[in-house]
């Protein structure tokens, strides 16, 4: 498939026949998926479902995958995890992975990328420390806080900062609401809906539909690696038997 075949100038990320596998256990059968500019997407699925090792693809970061992956026009097929984050390919995964012994401030510096223009020319979302205060509060209010001393709401917000310290393009966002204080929840939902504003994109993997309901724009619903629905996120709401077959606990 030529790369001019499947880009189209708003279509941030496409993957087309992903899949993708730990060990010799298959996970992900021939996954086709965009997110287009300023768009949140959901991954929606239950546990299992192969959301996260969606993700991990994506990146780049299973040892064995196959298929064809684009962002901004650029074949990342093969390429590895700090390709595709220089590229502005943000991730930030389920287990945080914050520096412990760091503080606050520190973490942020760690994920530090030059400001970036969209291939139009103008200039692309730029993140700085401040920006991120204002846009977290509590990690304005604990700057000098080491890392090992949050709680694992804060730590979430901390590495989503940290990540967008990369100026992305997109993040990869894996279950943000899981295993947090409904209060977290909620400051996550207030900031992927501020991103979008600032024409971020967003590829999230949930399971909590309230949560994808309140800031997706599309939703894909997986069930053992594969896409058994696609549609609007207002469609897949108002869809009480694919919600049931594939989303219910």
């Amino acid at each position: 498939m030529s790369q001019s075949s499947i880009s189209t100038p708003a279509t941030l990320l496409q993957a087309r026949g992903l899949a993708a596998w730990y060990g010799a256990a298959q996970i992900l059968y021939d996954i086709d998926l965009d997110v287009k500019r300023g768009e949140v997407v959901a991954l929606m699925g239950r546990n299992g479902a192969g959301k996260s090792t969606t993700l991990k693809a994506l990146m780049g970061m299973l040892a064995k995958r196959r298929g064809q992956i684009e962002f901004l026009g650029q074949d990342i097929s093969r390429s590895e995890p700090h390709v595709a984050a220089r590229l502005g390919l943000g991730f930030v995964p389920e287990d945080r992975r914050v520096f412990t012994d760091l503080s606050v401030t520190e973490n942020l510096e760690v994920g530090r990328q030059p400001p970036r223009r969209w291939p139009d020319g103008s200039a692309a979302p730029e993140w700085t420390p401040e920006r991120l205060y204002t846009l977290f509060p509590n990690l304005g209010e604990m700057r000098q806080r080491a890392g090992g001393r949050m709680s694992g709401g804060e730590q979430q917000m901390l590495t989503v900062a940290r990540t967008l310290m990369g100026n992305p393009y997109l993040v990869l966002l894996d279950e943000p609401s899981e295993g947090v204080a409904p209060v977290i929840v909620e400051q996550m939902a207030h900031m992927i809906l501020e991103l979008k504003a600032q024409g971020v994109s967003i590829l999230l993997s949930e399971q909590n539909m309230h949560f994808a309901e309140l800031v997706s724009d599309r939703a894909y619903v997986l069930e053992k690696g594969q896409i058994r629905y696609q549609a609007s996120m207002a469609e897949l709401a108002a869809n009480e038997e694919v919600r049931r077959a594939y989303l219910s606990v």
